[in-house]
């Protein structure tokens, strides 16, 4: 079957229900929306018998698994088996097991696998290929910056509000990054407003609360992409969350020695795309590392990283400086 996008599910529910669900990605509430959407519907339909399963560590029993997926419910005919696997690794036996559940489905049953964002290599396994081969894959990516005003927009909607085009971007700029809170924010939106409403950049700064979350990795895209003002937007968000400067240091050195073996690739004849596995270039990375390499000579590229030697000595003490700062003004001149 194929990969269904998971903004597609409400749509797809509305036909029969299909034998297995394969819920993965790194944005949880969409991972808990598809859940909770595939429970609902199937508990309309008559699937009262739920069986669940977690699966904690290494030592976790698949036989029980495999033994009840088929055995029938003491009170209803209808199953609804769910495999929660927070970790995301199965091991050898769990991948076993997965295949073996994957080409022989139980009766009567709906079965949901449900898993964290996976790995590269985690996805071409074995196991996951047979459970897309069977099942329905639905994939929880996380919503960028660039698609979050519309996501926001849409889901504002969904509940009969209009919002101007400012309040939308006041509005993303709160809850980027969190999209729970987004949610959130939205519904209480809905309880604050009637349908038909225009929300207007006055009401969203009156009602959205600032509930911003950003990581090192979001700021890696700005600055490579040369994005000063995001970049500087990244940073002041990161110092109010008190963020680590050495976890930041770490990212930062490594993206630029990325860049650097990434300009020799270059200078060597080769495209991207050859060099993306060997650099874990994938998905917008390989855009972003791209301009930066282009962007970017090698002699500055190697200043910078004397400069990561520099602040990674004042953050252990071993040299005066404040690291907060210097770091702040490294990333910067990446940024321009």
């Amino acid at each position: 079957m194929p990969q269904l996008d998971i903004n597609q599910l409400s749509g797809s529910l509305k036909g029969a229900l299909q034998p297995l669900y394969v819920i993965h990605g790194e944005e949880d509430l969409l991972r808990i929306e598809a859940l909770d959407s595939i429970r609902a519907v199937a508990k309309q339909r008559g699937y009262l018998n739920r069986e669940s399963y977690t699966v904690e560590n290494a030592n976790f029993d698949w036989n029980e698994v495999l033994v009840n997926a088929d055995s029938a419910g003491l009170f209803a005919d209808l199953k609804l088996l769910e495999i929660h696997i927070p970790s995301g690794k199965v091991g050898k036996n769990g991948g076993e097991a997965l295949q073996q559940l994957a080409e022989n489905l139980p009766r009567d049953t709906v079965t949901l696998i449900v898993l964290p964002k996976l790995e590269r290599a985690q996805t071409q396994a074995k196991w996951f290929a047979a459970l897309g081969k069977h099942g329905t894959v639905l994939e929880a990516k996380a919503v960028s910056s660039n698609a979050l005003p519309a996501w926001i927009n849409a889901r504002l909607q969904q509940h009969g509000l209009e919002a101007e085009a400012a309040a939308i971007a006041l509005f993303a700029e709160r809850v980027e990054g969190n999209l729970l809170a987004a949610k959130q924010e939205v519904d209480k939106l809905a309880l604050l407003f009637p349908q038909g409403h225009l929300i207007s950049i006055q009401d969203a700064q009156e009602s959205v609360a600032n509930v911003a979350r950003f990581d090192v990795f979001q700021l890696a895209a700005a600055w490579m992409g040369g994005n000063v003002r995001r970049t500087a937007h990244l940073l002041d968000a990161l110092a109010a969350d008190d963020e680590e400067p050495v976890l930041l240091l770490w990212a930062v050195a490594e993206d630029v020695r990325t860049l650097i073996r990434l300009s020799a690739a270059f200078k060597q004849g080769k495209t991207v795309q050859a060099v993306r596995n060997e650099l874990r270039l994938w998905g917008d990375k390989q855009q972003y590392a791209s301009q930066a390499a282009r962007r970017l000579t090698v002699p500055r590229l190697m200043d910078a990283l004397k400069t990561c030697a520099q602040i990674d000595r004042q953050i252990k003490g071993a040299e005066a400086g404040d690291a907060r700062a210097a770091l702040r003004q490294l990333v910067m001149q990446l940024a321009t």
